[in-house]
């Protein structure tokens, strides 16, 4: 997903070529003409840079910046002075508001963008820095059924019992919500509520408020099972807010992200610091889960981003791969096999208790520890 950059400034002319510049470098563009407009768009886009013109009428430069200082919800986003007034009193005004950086117009469009770069570089290794302390894990499957959602769920909870530390487990996808269901719960509306709200009413006081905590430990964040809700699903400025609130409330976020059917997977794995892909023995599956692999190597996973494959194994049968074969045909190890246990999940499914609370010494139960503690270990 390409970077989004807003650029503001009351000059028509130059909204247009440094839009133009920017794009050629593969930015996406947003452009607003005054200051009121720059701090209502940075709202609602959720921009990665700011490049903001100092002399506007009714709202300057400076008076903008400071608004967007002393405002929580955009407070972070990095801003790159732009503007025709090179004094050096002008500069030194402009960097006490908290700018991250100061260009003087005119200027070689390379320069611009070598700017642009070291800014967004910056502000991301700085973003790195103090979500650091948070274990972002991404869940999905190259198709659906696998049993994604009910490996998040018992995962969550053996890491909760690990660390008694704060663990949140989200459901990601409108309109597919399971978790409600399966636990007893009659509230599922917490995702979809969120994503109905406008981006700047996104705070850490709303997220808190959606989120169940439940008896064994852990915070759930349900989506509702209703399909008219799937429509949703494209308020990704509201994924956005939505995600940085959770990283910064959360010691460890399990994203439940389901299948590629999901339009905002990309995004969503890309907020992750590690992904988690469930395969099941079956060569299909084991053919378009090499193929994901391969597509998620384009943001980070398995080079700078650790992937860890896992096996379920949902059925009893003698017809089906050894893990070697997975491996082979995956071309990458799985790290650990959970084994079948129909008539638990049966149970499960029907007194709404989750399996590895049932029966804890179960061999699957016993396996979502063992997963915790290599997830954990590679932290």
């Amino acid at each position: 997903m390409a970077e989004k950059i807003l650029i503001v400034d009351d000059d028509l002319e130059t909204l247009r070529l440094v839009g133009l510049i920017l794009e050629r470098g593969g930015y996406q563009i947003a452009a607003a003409s005054n200051g009121q407009q720059a701090l209502t768009l940075a709202h609602s886009e959720h921009p990665n840079l700011i490049i903001l013109d100092v002399m506007m009428p009714d709202m300057d430069g400076y008076q903008v910046m400071k608004n967007i200082r002393q405002d929580s919800a955009i407070n972070t986003i990095p801003v790159l002075m732009f503007t025709a007034k090179a004094g050096i009193e002008d500069k030194i005004t402009g960097y006490e508001t908290g700018v991250d950086d100061y260009l003087t117009k005119p200027i070689h469009p390379a320069e611009l963008v070598a700017h642009v770069k070291a800014v967004l570089s910056r502000a991301a290794s700085k973003a790195r820095e103090v979500e650091s302390d948070c274990t972002v894990m991404g869940f999905m499957a190259a198709r659906g059924g696998l049993g994604v959602s009910t490996l998040v769920l018992n995962l969550a909870i053996a890491m909760y019992n690990k660390t008694q530390k704060f663990t949140a487990a989200v459901e990601t996808l409108p309109g597919y919500g399971s978790w409600a269901w399966e636990l007893g719960h009659a509230d599922s509306e917490g995702l979809n509520k969120i994503l109905k709200t406008s981006p700047e009413n996104i705070t850490r006081n709303s997220v808190k408020n959606e989120l169940i905590l439940t008896s064994y430990g852990i915070h759930l964040l349900m989506s509702s099972p209703k399909l008219k809700d799937q429509e949703i699903i494209n308020n990704t400025s509201q994924y956005q807010a939505l995600l940085r609130e959770l990283v910064g409330m959360s010691d460890y976020l399990l994203l439940d992200i389901g299948s590629p059917c999901n339009i905002n997977w990309r995004r969503i794995l890309g907020s992750c610091t590690e992904a988690v892909i469930i395969v099941d023995p079956d060569p299909t599956t084991m053919r378009r889960t090499k193929s994901l692999l391969q597509e998620i190597e384009t943001l980070g996973f398995g080079k700078s981003r650790k992937v860890t494959p896992i096996a379920v194994n949902r059925a009893r049968s003698d017809i089906q791969l050894t893990l070697p074969q997975m491996e082979e045909a995956l071309g990458a190890p799985v790290a650990l096999l959970m084994p079948p246990a129909p008539e638990l999940a049966y149970q499960s499914a029907t007194r709404s208790i989750p399996l590895s609370l049932l029966q804890p010494e179960s061999l699957l139960s016993q396996q979502f520890v063992r997963l915790a503690d290599l997830l954990l270990t590679k932290k």
